[in-house]
């Protein structure tokens, strides 16, 4: 039988796509800064003994949200170049955007440290400028001629964080090719074999006149490839950047994800930029990008679609976003230059509130461990207090069997009555199920009316993953419990999905939001 990890925010692990980031860190941050035109013109800037000195390490220290590490304090190095005398310099946005400082130091000079702020960024090319402080600095002039295959390349920065500058050198193997990376989607790319290494992100790629021909950003040891932003491509956003104005961005720092099996997740975001459309939109860092404007993006681990939506519709046009919150285990949805996200929660939609007191605690946000039901089919999270479970095979009143995970401070008491809280999730392949959403519903208000039970609400329910129905019930049994059910197919219509919780206290409606946001089937 052919086993399919359907596609899950939680629960799996996130990897990036086959290439490699180029830097030490994924790290972000903009600011706005007035400046007059880049000086960096054909002819003009230093010659090829010179390189070094114009040749800037870039230290950006921010926190930052990993889907392997999760939150932290990070100071991560990356490369750039200078290229106008006034202290304009160029990097990658993936070294800069989002962090909270940014220390630079020139030619490898450790012995002064030199201020700098953003001041355009774009995430799609990969690109940001920043200024300087004030003062005369060397800086780099543009290749005049065309960029052919097998033209003389160097690659100048400062690999690995080390402060020792270096040089490689290789020649031009593809001189104008696309390339979508985990990180960026560009039309013009230089593809070479001057070897680059995590801290050359934002470097200079020069002729043997040390003229400037692209800006290293990406590299992959395992199939000896090394690629530069096209000159070309850099010239056109240049000046824009330059003025304070981001060029395709929304003010992230992100990252394509898929999980083991190569399924695309989303773009998660690292960072984000504050006073952007992201961070205005409520996007949090730690927040994974599942839809914008109807197009689910980075399904093949890139951020070419979310790019594309981009140049489709603009930076500055209202855009819808669907995300998925792994700190709060809901998903979100909302709009880039319009409404900001609001969380879509099961419990919120049905108005559920504590119909009473009794045996059930508060839950704290986080407290969530992973369960797995007994045939490895199901995988939810439930509240680390509610440890007592049933994870066997459950049989339907027509014989069909579902994955189950009833989770509950004393499941056997959750299972018979009203006395204490608890979360079940029953689960089958949509082929098999013997019963569906609607019955189920049907089923369990018949099993409610009897129990004393009250309808407060039923309504329909989607997000990006599922599509159903759910109920909220109160005043059950002797505690005048609540009971807050969804049945619902998933939106590939492979499998059915039952949730419940019985609540005692508001705290233990989040159960079935992070179950439901957990949530990850193998059929």
């Amino acid at each position: 039988m052919n086993t399919t990890r359907h596609r899950s925010r939680r629960g799996l692990v996130l990897t990036s796509a086959a290439l490699t980031t180029a830097s030490a860190f994924a790290l972000t941050g903009c600011m706005s800064f007035q400046i007059g035109d880049p000086k960096g013109t054909e002819g003009a800037g230093v010659g090829f003994d010179d390189i070094q000195s114009a040749t800037i390490q870039i230290e950006a220290v921010g926190t930052f949200v990993s889907p392997e590490m999760g939150g932290y304090e990070a100071a991560g190095r990356g490369s750039g170049f200078l290229i106008s005398d006034d202290g304009l310099a160029v990097t990658n946005n993936h070294v800069v955007v989002g962090a909270g400082t940014l220390k630079v130091w020139r030619g490898g000079d450790t012995s002064e440290t030199l201020n700098a702020k953003v001041l355009g960024s774009s995430e799609c090319l990969d690109l940001a400028v920043i200024q300087l402080q004030e003062d005369q600095y060397p800086y780099f002039g543009w290749r005049s001629g065309e960029i052919t295959t097998a033209t003389d390349v160097y690659a100048a920065g400062f690999p690995l964080g080390d402060p020792e500058f270096t040089m490689t050198r290789g020649i031009v193997s593809k001189a104008d090719t696309s390339v979508d990376t985990p990180w960026a989607s560009l039309d013009h790319v230089i593809e070479h074999d001057a070897r680059i290494r995590g801290g050359n992100s934002g470097g200079p790629l020069v002729d043997a006149d040390g003229k400037l021909v692209g800006v290293n950003y990406a590299g992959n040891d395992q199939h000896d490839q090394n690629l530069a932003i096209h000159r070309d491509e850099v010239k056109k956003v240049i000046k824009q950047l330059s003025s304070g104005e981001s060029v395709l961005s929304l003010g992230i720092n992100g990252t394509g994800l898929m999980t083991e099996e190569g399924e695309g997740l989303g773009i998660w975001v690292n960072s984000v930029a504050s006073g952007s459309a992201a961070d205005e939109a409520g996007v949090e860092p730690g927040d994974l990008l599942t839809k914008m404007e109807g197009v689910s993006v980075g399904t093949d681990g890139t951020m070419a679609d979310y790019c594309d939506v981009l140049r489709t519709h603009g930076q500055d046009a209202t855009l819808s976003v669907e995300l998925y919150r792994p700190a709060d285990g809901i998903y979100y949805t909302g709009q880039f230059n319009g409404d900001p996200v609001e969380g879509v929660s099961v419990a919120a939609q049905s108005g559920a509130v504590s119909g009473g007191s009794g045996g059930g605690g508060a839950v704290a946000a986080g407290d969530f461990v992973s369960v797995v039901d007994d045939t490895g089919s199901v995988t939810v999270d439930v509240p680390q207090e509610w440890s007592s479970l049933d994870t066997s095979v459950y049989t339907d009143p027509r014989g069909g069997q579902w994955a189950r995970i009833d989770a509950s401070t004393d499941v056997a008491a959750f299972a018979n009555g009203w006395s204490v809280p608890g979360v079940s999730v029953v689960a089958a392949p949509a082929d098999t199920a013997t019963i569906s959403p609607e019955e189920w519903l049907q089923l369990t208000a018949d099993y409610l009316q009897q129990s004393g039970c009250t309808q407060q609400a039923i309504d329909e329910y989607a997000d990006d993953l599922h599509t159903g129905v759910f109920q909220y019930w109160s005043a059950c049994g002797e505690t005048s419990a609540d009971y807050l059910m969804l049945a619902a197919y998933s939106n590939d219509g492979q499998y059915v999905i039952v949730l419940a919780v019985t609540a005692l206290s508001e705290s233990d409606f989040t159960a079935i939001d992070h179950a439901l946001g957990s949530f990850a089937a193998a059929f």
